[in-house]
């Protein structure tokens, strides 16, 4: 039987867990100690740190304080790991806590973070669902059940230094091209939230002044939300620190590809159980400066898809040369606005598509001026027929808006503020 080598209480704050931090930065001390080819169980806080709760109302959502997340489990150093390495991690398994048997999925105020489709959708909306075995439903979004393929939308290595360092220059540069942006371009540090793990004192204060925030992928993993790295799957990670630092957190029951909602899987608190290797010189020896992953064997058999195809000409008719971003957002657009002529509502079919294992392709990129990009919807996870047919659709659910707080009136600050 594993050791559990980080435990979380779900009734305490994340805070007062030295084993838990939410920046990135190579002073944090590591929570626990492993050995190449040992196997252990670290549990995990959902990536807000339960600030949202089970309920029928948006306003956790709404108010949800960005400046904190992602709460992770770590960083578990491996003995013998130096700079230059490869650490490779195996997901043994995965899974929600027997007494906290749900997830959400929500969309965040344009005020407050927003997400893909936020000029859409741009005030804060909340889809509950509920887990029974490896399946999921939800009394938000009637007509569907599928199964999950749960997985971490989080994992990394600590940076160095000087990765820091190159962090923050980079994404300072970016946010000073446009800092009053809403959503804000980036989210820079912030050491009023900031939990550095096991350092305190000056030291603390130090590291949090200039700890890098979670919310992106970078070099070194980090908040990739790939949904496919679920049991089976293998990792190899850069190492760019003594002990490689590896932290996890973010788990997710399910998840379409893209995230496009950005709360956008169904989110969850829950345990993994993983196993790691070192590859010695891992990083020259094959060229490697970002995670390779390798997916899991398992997944959901679904193998009828509705292909919903967008190109790179935006919403007022713009031509734009080549741009993915906006053919997948015109992939997604399309695939709402088809589900709301069988009776679901805008809100329902775009949380739909970010937690149900919907798959996006880049299906061509070289045909000037339009790239084309596809949203998979599997047909199977209905349990009604969407097939267009020559009598055209018919109305099968009573949609309703998700519930949804509306922006306060006074006070709207965006994390960008942080």
């Amino acid at each position: 039987m594993a050791d559990t080598l980080i435990k979380i209480d779900l009734h305490q704050s994340p805070y007062d867990n030295a084993q838990v931090h939410n920046r990135w930065h190579p002073d944090i001390p590591m929570a626990a100690m492993v050995k190449p080819g040992d196997d252990f169980i670290i549990e995990c806080h959902d990536w807000t740190g339960g600030q949202i709760h089970n309920d029928d109302s948006a306003e956790d959502v709404r108010d949800v304080d960005l400046s904190q997340v992602h709460f992770l489990s770590g960083p578990v150093g491996v003995e013998g790991a130096e700079p230059g390495d490869l650490l490779v991690v195996d997901i043994l398994d995965i899974g929600a806590f027997g007494d906290s048997q749900w997830g959400f999925n929500g969309f965040f105020s344009k005020q407050n973070g927003g997400g893909f489709l936020t000029e859409h959708f741009p005030q804060a909306q909340k889809s509950i669902w509920d887990f029974n075995g490896m399946m999921t439903s939800s009394r938000h979004i009637p007509g569907v059940e599928f199964a999950g393929l749960i997985h971490p939308g989080l994992i990394g290595t600590l940076p160095s230094r000087p990765l820091l360092e190159e962090w923050n220059r980079r994404e300072k540069t970016l946010y000073d091209s446009d800092p009053d942006r809403v959503p804000g371009l980036v989210n820079l540090p912030y050491a009023d939230t900031a939990h550095m793990g096991k350092l305190n004192g000056d030291a603390r204060d130090r590291a949090a002044a200039e700890g890098a925030r979670t919310v992106p992928p970078r070099e070194h993993g980090g908040n990739c939300d790939i949904k496919d790295l679920s049991r089976g799957s293998t990792v190899y990670f850069p190492v760019y620190v003594k002990d490689a630092g590896l932290s996890v957190g973010d788990l997710h029951f399910s998840q379409g590809d893209g995230e496009i909602t950005f709360c956008g899987a169904i989110e969850m608190a829950g345990w993994i159980h993983l196993r790691v290797k070192l590859i010695k010189d891992g990083m020259a020896k094959y060229g490697i400066r970002n995670p390779i992953f390798k997916p899991s064997k398992i997944a959901p058999r679904y193998d009828d898809y509705l292909i919903f195809e967008g190109i790179s000409v935006d919403e007022q008719g713009k031509q734009h040369y080549l741009d993915v971003h906006i053919a997948y957002r015109q992939a997604c657009l399309n695939a709402i606005e088809y589900l709301t002529k069988f009776g679901y509502s805008r809100s329902q079919a775009y949380s739909l598509l970010g937690c149900a294992p919907a798959q996006g392709h880049i299906s061509g990129v070289v045909d000037v001026p339009n790239a084309c990009a596809t949203l998979w919807l599997p047909t199977d996870i209905f349990d009604f027929d969407i097939k267009p047919g020559a009598d055209g659709p018919t109305k099968q659910v009573d949609g309703k808006d998700l519930p949804l707080a509306p922006d306060k009136a006074s006070d709207q600050t965006s994390d960008k503020d942080h």
